[in-house]
């Protein structure tokens, strides 16, 4: 069984950065970035779907498996793999994803939180695509490191420099 190619209407493909917590209020939440680009996807997500993401990110293997490690035995055992994840809406707050399975040469799509899916997906494999509208809706760009690390470096400078300094500036040339 060959996996298809993603289809252009799937969206954008989005790369899988990890789990962080958000500050202050400690929520979890899963951090997708464009692939190629720099726009991010924060989806806030619950505690034991982070924990889930986080294992398969970090290649854990818990004393017992968990829902996402199950459903993972489910589609193999039923011949199924997880074709592709797609984050497909953002409507009062809530993300919606669809994941696509593929059986026999048949794609079968699932509604899902997108927690579920992506946790599944990471075990998996599978590439992840977020809808056009949901990046424009919901995508936020995040600077690089670097290009982080200069511009702190440049408002210490800032904070430090007194109009003084100018002057003695000035008048030595």
């Amino acid at each position: 069984m060959s996996d298809p190619e993603p289809a252009e209407t799937d969206g954008i493909p989005m790369e899988l950065i990890g789990v962080r917590i958000e500050l202050p209020t400690n929520q979890p939440i899963v951090l997708l970035r464009e692939a190629g680009g720099s726009r991010y996807l924060p989806i806030w997500i619950g505690a034991v779907e982070a924990t889930a993401i986080a294992y398969a990110l970090e290649g854990v293997t818990p004393q017992r498996p968990m829902t996402h490690d199950l459903l993972k035995t489910v589609s193999e055992s039923l011949g199924a793999t997880v074709a592709r994840v797609i984050v497909t809406e953002l409507r009062d707050s809530v993300y919606y994803a669809d994941l696509i399975l593929l059986r026999d040469d048949e794609e079968v799509t699932v509604s899902s939180r997108p927690s579920d899916a992506i946790a599944l997906a990471a075990r998996m494999g599978a590439p992840l695509f977020a809808t056009p509208q949901v990046l424009d809706d919901a995508g936020i760009e995040i600077r690089d490191e670097d290009e982080e690390a200069e511009i702190e470096k440049f408002r210490e400078f800032l904070d430090h420099i007194s109009p003084e300094d100018f002057e003695a500036g000035e008048s030595a040339s």
